[in-house]
């Protein structure tokens, strides 16, 4: 390594927290090979549902120098979405993480401007943004960079700001200064086991996504089947119990990003008025939301099953 690794590796984590990232780890592009026998395994069990998108891309999931000709760095974000204020608590629930407009937009600009300085500073660098959209094993890479490690729930965890936040990457041509791992402080807690409403999480650290509320009312297109009903505890859109419960979330602060303030309406609307939204009030309200993934028709069949 030359010595502006690790000047080019603070300069980029300077800007990333200018641009609003809660933090910034590096790690050097190559094979994942700890994560290749896991996903394989989680896909023969087929934890993965109808999510047949999980099978495609095996090869590119587990090595980012295929996503990005001659890629030397993975530069692992995380940016805060916890929001300062709840739903009623008497209303059906959304995700957190849907509240205000669709991350993927939002992180995308950051992303692109981070990209941009490293280019404008740093001179020729090649380079992909990946938000959650491409076959990129996030969580292994923020882990891999010292951001937090993989708890029982299978989400990336921090000791100081919990698990509220989005992941995303720059994978990059450049040679950088590399972080490393951080340890694991699950310890023997078993919340998240625990406190699932669908027991989606089989064993510490395996979630069978088949199961999860979020795979339920986001990504499956049929019916929800039956021997789950009464077990969604009013969840219509996501889930974020085995987050809720964690210990690590009660360091979670508000997320400081204006476009994710919740539509007014969202926080107030109780169970009558989600019972009887029209199509209408469902876009004006989803507008730019992650929400509008399940479209109005999804979101009339999940308040349904709720009934």
């Amino acid at each position: 390594m030359n010595a502006n690794t690790s000047k080019y590796a603070q300069l980029i984590k300077a800007e990333a927290q200018r641009l609003g990232f809660l933090s910034c780890g590096i790690s050097q592009a190559g094979f994942l090979e700890e994560e290749a026998p896991r996903l394989e395994r989680w896909l023969q069990n087929g934890y993965h549902g109808q999510m047949q998108y999980m099978e495609n891309h095996f090869d590119k999931r587990l090595n980012p120098t295929l996503l990005v000709d001659d890629a030397k760095s993975v530069i692992s974000l995380l940016l805060n979405y916890y929001p300062e204020e709840q739903q009623n608590p008497e209303s059906y629930k959304i995700s957190k993480y849907a509240y205000g407009q669709d991350y993927h937009f939002v992180i995308k600009e950051k992303l692109r401007a981070l990209l941009h300085y490293i280019q404008t500073e740093i001179g020729e660098v090649g380079g992909r943004a990946f938000v959650d959209s491409a076959p990129v094993l996030d969580k292994a890479w923020a882990a891999k960079s010292g951001l937090g490690w993989i708890g029982k729930n299978s989400n990336l965890l921090t000791q100081q700001v919990g698990s509220f936040y989005f992941i995303a990457e720059l994978i990059v041509d450049l040679e950088l200064e590399y972080d490393n791992p951080t340890t694991d402080h699950c310890g023997t807690c078993t919340a998240c086991l625990d406190a699932c409403p669908t027991q989606a999480i089989v064993a510490p650290y395996v979630v069978d996504g088949s199961k999860c509320i979020s795979y339920f009312t986001i990504e499956l297109k049929e019916n929800i089947p039956n021997d789950m009903k009464g077990k969604f505890d009013d969840w219509m859109f996501g889930c974020d119990v085995c987050q809720d419960v964690c210990p690590w979330n009660r360091f979670s602060k508000p997320h400081r990003e204006p476009l994710w303030q919740p539509h007014p309406d969202l926080l107030s609307m109780t169970k009558k008025d989600w019972d009887e939204i029209t199509e209408d009030t469902f876009r004006k309200v989803f507008k730019n939301s992650a929400v509008k993934r399940t479209q109005y028709r999804g979101l009339q069949r999940n308040i349904a099953f709720l009934k």
